[in-house]
């Protein structure tokens, strides 16, 4: 079905949630999908429930309606709800209900796996009135906190004890009102200017924090996105990102602002079978899907092209999205090579910027443009092309981006790298409870001169070219310090060792830091090799691969076991935890190996000196019965 009839620039609303009943009035709107469900089965995927956009719009006014019958308008919410058309459905339903949502991934109720710090983070940091979950999760969380176990963790049972919790199931007793008016003087949701979300930050570079996000710069961003990717009612979306935040979120709202159709599936559906991505783009002609850059060589690796009943066909897509940069070229093209014979169109490769603290949309490099056309810098891809002004070159969408030194906080020219700030309505309103990072952060302007504030992102940038294209070429946190006063971005040096030997380290599970002035690197096996000779070959072969493809030397080459180094729910590198785990002997070392130079400038003519076993796990191969040296915790420090 065709939506001819669709202006793009009809009228704009001030909040996302006015968009929805907008569509749902539409006779050619009322019966189209909104969002899709898909489940992955043993005969491949299966389409679980659609929700068109009339059902949508009704079931967020039911919704909404129900919350208020127990919350006040302003309530603070955490949302725990496991992926799916219920979480999209009580996304939406806070909004109109005026309520601030914080939706979080729930951590299972048991609470057995230490896994519910971050939820204690959540819930001392945010306050929630209120939390909303399925009943069987509630009631397992009930069970939790109602038990006089010694091992229970106090404070998280006492925070649970607090809430008001409130059954998904409850929600399905009440009626739409086909009444309901959509103008925007009776409009009772959040307004513009009002916070409806707050969104954790990725926990890349440090322990997530909580960004505020009023209803008015989550509106400015997508609408800014949808302009950037040319988005409209016959763009069909794929995605199996996380639904709590940043880029899996604000495709949510993206996908209504458009009057598109969103197919979803589970971030676990796709990790357990990376085929599933493909088929949701040939079974449903996706022409949009958002993934991050880890997503293209694992794919490669573990596809499965031939190996599905639906033979896949990617022809339908013209705007393959990455995120997560540094986006390097190599695994562009080698994903490029693999599915052109698939129908992928080189044109549809968009290489993409964003942070929570602008929303999630910074800028994209695509404009329809020949992929082979880009620049390269470093085997690094552009993610902006920026006009002389220093706005992002999409039309009309009025987001402002510059590099300027961080010392100074000066402008730099173009070929010098430094800090990438961004000025722009999509900006966030700052950190919850953290007024002086706020300042520091979100109210900074440019030095000895009249400027618009700008957000500090943290991530490090170059301009190049003619064209101005903007290269994101890491995080400043992350930088590693040499003796000889130069300085190198980890992702080049976790690059080289992975590349020293692919078919036995974890692609993407590598982490580079520095410790006691000497370059640490950590990766992850394929396999359970046990061979001491093997094992010392591969850590030889990952400091040589460095020393020659980066000029770097490398002071001790850690191998662990799969799972240890830690990561963000999009698939980051998170360095400061993998560093911190590795000081605390909390990794699964099968075997360590120091050089002799331990200096971060050492050259290609050092000699490793001595092998080690360290952490914790068993099963290893030792090789003496020294342990890894103890240093204190990194996190005191921060």
């Amino acid at each position: 079905m065709h939506y001819e009839n669709y202006d793009p620039y009809f009228p704009d609303q001030p909040v996302v949630d006015l968009y929805l009943p907008v569509w749902a009035k539409l006779p050619s709107f009322r019966s189209k999908p909104a969002f899709i469900w898909v489940e992955d089965g043993p005969t491949g995927l299966t389409r679980g429930s659609t929700l068109t956009y009339d059902q949508l719009n009704n079931s967020v006014q039911s919704i909404s309606t129900q919350l208020l019958l127990s919350l006040q308008r302003g309530d603070t919410v955490v949302i725990l709800c496991s992926p799916g058309l219920e979480l999209v459905e009580i996304i939406f339903a806070c909004q109109r209900a005026g309520l601030l949502a914080v939706p979080i991934i729930p951590p299972d109720p048991s609470f057995s796996k230490d896994n519910h710090h971050h939820l204690v983070r959540v819930l001392s940091q945010t306050k929630p009135k209120a939390a909303v979950a399925d009943g069987s999760y509630i009631r397992r969380v009930q069970k939790y906190t109602s038990l006089s176990n010694s091992s229970n963790d106090k404070q998280l049972c006492e925070l649970l004890q607090k809430l008001k919790w409130i059954s998904t199931g409850d929600f399905r007793i009440g009626k739409p009102n086909s009444k309901w008016s959509t103008s925007l003087s009776s409009y009772n949701g959040c307004k513009a200017d009002e916070l409806y979300l707050i969104q954790y930050t990725s926990g890349a570079t440090a322990i997530s924090k909580p960004v505020l996000v009023t209803a008015g710069s989550a509106a400015h961003n997508v609408r800014a996105a949808r302009k950037s990717y040319d988005l409209h009612p016959n763009s069909v979306i794929a995605s199996w990102l996380p639904q709590y935040h940043d880029c899996g979120l604000m495709f949510l709202l993206l996908t209504i602002v458009s009057g598109a159709t969103s197919v979803l599936t589970s971030p676990s559906a796709f990790i357990n079978r990376p085929r599933l991505w493909l088929e949701l783009i040939t079974e449903f002609k996706a022409t949009c899907t958002p993934v991050p850059s880890f997503t293209l060589p694992l794919v490669v690796r573990r596809g499965g092209v031939d190996k599905g009943i639906l033979p896949i066909n990617l022809s339908s897509m013209k705007n393959l999205i990455i995120i997560n940069e540094p986006i390097y070229n190599a695994s562009v093209e080698e994903f490029v090579e693999v599915f052109r014979s698939f129908g992928l169109n080189p044109f549809s490769i968009s290489p993409s910027y964003g942070l929570a603290e602008n929303c999630t949309y910074v800028s994209t490099a695509w404009r329809g443009d020949k992929y082979a056309s880009y620049p390269k810098f470093k085997n690094l891809l552009p993610s902006a092309r920026l006009a002389s002004s220093g706005k992002e070159e999409a039309d009309e969408i009025d987001i402002d981006i510059i590099v300027v030194n961080e010392e100074t906080h000066e402008p730099v020219e173009d070929d010098v790298e430094g800090e990438i700030w961004v000025s722009s309505p999509s900006n966030a309103s700052g950190y919850l409870a953290h007024p002086s990072l706020t300042r520091e952060v979100f109210q900074r302007r440019l030095k000895n001169r009249v400027s618009k504030g700008f957000v500090r992102t943290g991530d490090r940038g170059i301009v190049k070219g003619e064209e101005r294209y903007l290269f994101v070429t890491g995080r400043s946190s992350d930088i590693i310090k040499l003796q000889d006063g130069g300085e190198i971005h980890p992702h080049y040096i976790e690059t080289a060792a992975h590349s020293s030997c692919p078919n036995l380290l974890r692609g993407g599970c590598l982490a580079a830091f520095e410790v006691s002035r000497e370059i640490v690197v950590v990766a992850e096996m394929l396999s359970s090799e046990r061979e001491t000779m093997v094992l010392r070959k591969i850590c030889q072969g990952v400091r040589e691969n460095v020393v020659k493809e980066e000029n770097t030397g490398v002071g001790l080459v850690v191998l662990v076991k799969s799972g240890n180094v830690p990561k963000t729910t999009s698939g980051k590198i998170q360095r400061w935890a993998a560093k911190d785990r590795f000081l605390g002997g909390k990794m699964n070392v099968i075997m360590q190996l120091r050089f002799a130079d331990n200096q971060t400038n050492m050259s290609r003519s050092n000699h490793e000196s001595e092998e080690k076993t360290g952490g914790k796990g068993e099963g290893r191969k030792f090789v003496t019965e020294e342990k890894a040296p103890t240093f204190p915790s990194f996190l005191s420090s921060l």
